[in-house]
């Protein structure tokens, strides 16, 4: 070895070391396509804007902004630890009122993914 190059692996004396940091709640690849897929409609039919997601120890958070310098008007949560209870998924409107709450992902998504049918008579 030359100077400048250790062994990664070796240990040396009086080192401290750093526990790994704690696992987060993420979404899965399927559930990131299905909250893009919207996110993508809703960008061409120029409703949004910006998004942001945010890996917690106890949730997952994606952010729906309007304009990227605005508070988020909408909130996807995954909280597993209300899986048996309510659900794990939610969308929290900008006020904090929950609006769609359960157990798969695609139907909580629906409160956002209205599709307005007009009706000729």
């Amino acid at each position: 070895m030359t100077f400048g190059e250790t062994e990664p692996s070796a240990f040396r004396g009086g080192e401290v070391r750093v526990p790994a940091p704690a696992s987060e709640v993420t979404f899965s690849r399927r559930e990131l396509d299905r909250i893009l897929s919207l996110y993508g409609r809703k960008v061409a039919a120029g409703e949004w804007r910006d998004y942001a997601i945010d890996f917690f120890k106890d949730r997952a958070v994606f952010s729906v902004f309007r304009r990227a310098c605005e508070f988020p008007i909408y909130r996807i949560e995954k909280n597993p630890r209300l899986e048996r209870r309510q659900g794990a998924y939610s969308v929290i409107s900008a006020t904090g009122h929950i609006l769609r709450r359960g157990r798969e992902l695609d139907r909580v998504l629906g409160a956002l993914d209205r599709s307005f049918h007009i009706i000729a008579g």
